[in-house]
C-alpha cells in the first residue's frame, strides 16, 4: 500500500533532522576546518583563481620552455617518471637559456599552483560529498589526496630546481628522488580528479532523480 504524502513528507523530515545532527558534530583538525571552509562561492572563487595560474602555464610558459627543447618531455609533463639519461638530455637540449627559463617564470608560477590546487580540490571534495557523508566519518581522510599531491609537487620543484643549478653534474640518485615525487604527484592528482569526478556524477544523479520522480 502506498505511503500517503504526508507521511512520506514526514519521513523526509526525520532523515533531514538526523542528517542535521549527525553534521553539526564538526570534526576538529584540519579536515573540520575544511568542512568549515567549503561553501560554494569559496570553491568557485578558488577554482577561478587555480585555473587562471593553470592556464598560465600551461598556455604560456610551459610553451616557452618547451619550445628550447621541443623533441624532450619536461619534468613536470612526464608522469611516469624519467630516468637519469632521459634528464641529462632534457636539461642539455633545453640549454642555458632554456634552463633559466625553466627556473623562471616556469618554476616560479609552479610555487604557486600546488599550494592553490591542494587547498581548491581539497575544498571541492568535500562541497560535493558533503551531503552524501556524514560529517564524522573517516572517508573525509580522502580529501587529503589533493593536499598531498600539492606536497609531492613542491618537493619535486625543489628537486628540479637542484638537477638545473647542478647541471652537469647531476647525480643519479637526485633524479630517481625527483623521479620518484613525480610519479607519486601524479598519482594523487589523478585520484583526486578521479574522485571528485565521481562526486559530481553523483551529485547530478542525485539532482535529476527528484524530477524523475514527478514525472511518474
Amino acid at each position: 500500500m502506498p505511503r500517503s504524502p504526508v507521511a512520506a513528507r514526514s519521513s523526509l523530515t526525520l532523515v533531514k533532522i538526523e542528517f542535521t545532527m549527525i553534521d553539526s558534530k564538526r570534526r576538529a583538525g584540519l579536515i573540520g576546518l575544511m568542512q568549515e571552509k567549503a561553501s560554494g562561492r569559496n570553491v568557485l572563487l578558488l577554482f577561478v583563481f587555480t585555473m587562471a595560474v593553470y592556464l598560465l602555464m600551461l598556455l604560456v610558459t610551459i610553451p616557452r620552455v618547451q619550445s628550447y627543447a621541443p623533441d624532450s618531455a619536461l619534468f613536470d609533463l612526464s608522469p611516469t617518471g624519467y630516468t637519469h639519461s632521459q634528464a641529462l638530455t632534457l636539461l642539455h637540449s633545453l640549454g642555458h637559456s632554456g634552463r633559466d627559463a625553466y627556473l623562471f617564470p616556469q618554476l616560479a608560477l609552479d610555487f604557486i599552483y600546488p599550494g592553490l590546487f591542494a587547498i581548491c580540490f581539497s575544498l571541492m571534495l568535500i562541497w560535493v560529498y558533503s551531503k552524501r557523508i556524514p560529517s564524522q566519518s573517516k572517508l573525509w581522510y580522502l580529501a587529503m589526496l589533493p593536499v598531498l599531491g600539492g606536497i609531492f609537487d613542491y618537493i619535486e620543484n625543489l628537486l628540479i630546481i637542484r638537477m638545473i643549478t647542478t647541471f652537469p653534474d647531476v647525480a643519479e640518485g637526485l633524479v630517481s628522488a625527483s623521479s620518484m615525487f613525480t610519479l607519486l604527484k601524479s598519482v594523487f592528482s589523478t585520484a583526486s580528479f578521479l574522485l571528485l569526478g565521481l562526486g559530481f556524477v553523483l551529485l547530478l544523479k542525485n539532482k535529476m532523480r527528484p524530477n524523475a520522480q514527478v514525472q511518474e
